[in-house]
């Protein structure tokens, strides 16, 4: 982790809230993850492996403004609350595969996913960061692999990370259970929080809002709320050809940003539902989201209509 702490460094000079251009997105590899930069700026950086996963962090959006939450990658930050240590800023896990928790850190029967290969890290109009990883049980054995591909885009107004990705059978039988601990999840900003009581907000795409989205099916979900002295929101977007569209969310007042198809039972009105989803081995399925930093509320930052363009691809 002696290149994250570095890192840090970097975003302190780098977050002074003044906008930032588009410009060129460019990519360098390190022996534990790749940093991304907009027009010779930070904007992300992949990293191999924190905790127990592969992770995003940090993520500085359009004003260049740090976007979800730092600990427990950086202490000391003032008034973040140093809860749910496996909430590390943008990542892909679920709480129960097969009855191996790979959502937690600290699990009875945890699981680690362990990242393989970098298949490919190059920049342009666009950076895209393609890996493999395997997730891989307290025996030892290799459950499942995942192939995610993140796309890194911006422009004068917004910043945007594609994630997709194929989850691939490895075992006889691969079982998703349902389980609210779950799926692809992004931490935001601690002042951003509803919970924070400083102006932060969840909307939905079908009109739902803060504790009224949880669980709720939705095509996109914006948290928005104070950074520094701006508003600025974090939308994510459910692709169409994304499995189980529209998405149920695992979205929390607390700052937890999180769609999940699987945790149907545990979600309003799942009592008689079952979300588990069950794979043979070399069978697939695949997500695809977009999580979309942008200034001002989702009117503001025009998110209904980022989202119209996103689907349409």
């Amino acid at each position: 982790m002696k290149f994250l702490t570095s890192l840090v460094c970097l975003v302190a000079t780098a977050c002074l809230a003044l906008p930032l251009s588009a410009g060129e997105l460019t990519v360098e590899k390190k022996d534990d993850g790749v940093v991304v930069k907009a027009d010779g700026k930070p904007f992300a950086t992949y990293v191999f492996k924190s905790g127990t996963k592969p992770i995003v962090w940090p993520i500085i959006g359009p004003t260049g403004q740090e976007m979800t939450r730092s600990w427990p990658l950086k202490d000391g930050v003032e008034g973040e609350k140093k809860d749910h240590i496996h909430h590390r800023s943008f990542w892909f896990t679920h709480g129960n595969v097969n009855g191996v928790d790979f959502w937690g850190e600290v699990a009875k029967v945890q699981g680690l996913i362990n990242h393989k290969e970098l298949i490919k890290a190059e920049g342009g109009s666009t950076a895209v960061i393609s890996t493999r990883n395997e997730w891989v049980g307290p025996d030892g054995k290799v459950i499942c692999q995942d192939e995610p591909t993140l796309t890194f885009g911006a422009n004068d107004n917004a910043r945007w990370i594609d994630f997709a990705t194929k989850v691939t059978a490895v075992a006889d039988e691969v079982t998703f259970g349902d389980t609210k601990e779950g799926a692809f999840g992004v931490r935001v900003s601690e002042t951003m929080k509803v919970d924070a009581n400083k102006g932060g907000k969840i909307v939905t795409s079908e009109g739902l809002s803060d504790k009224a989205a949880w669980g709720m099916p939705a095509k996109w979900v914006d948290y928005h709320g104070p950074v520094g002295t701006e508003t600025l929101g974090i939308a994510i977007f459910d692709h169409p050809s994304s499995f189980r569209h529209p998405t149920t969310w695992h979205v929390r007042t607390y700052g937890l940003f999180a769609p999940n198809p699987f945790g149907l039972h545990d979600f309003p009105n799942g009592k008689d539902r079952n979300g588990a989803h069950t794979m043979k081995k070399g069978e697939t399925f695949a997500l695809k989201y977009r999580v979309y930093f942008h200034k001002g509320d989702e009117k503001e930052g025009k998110v209904a209509e980022a989202y119209a363009k996103f689907a349409a691809e």
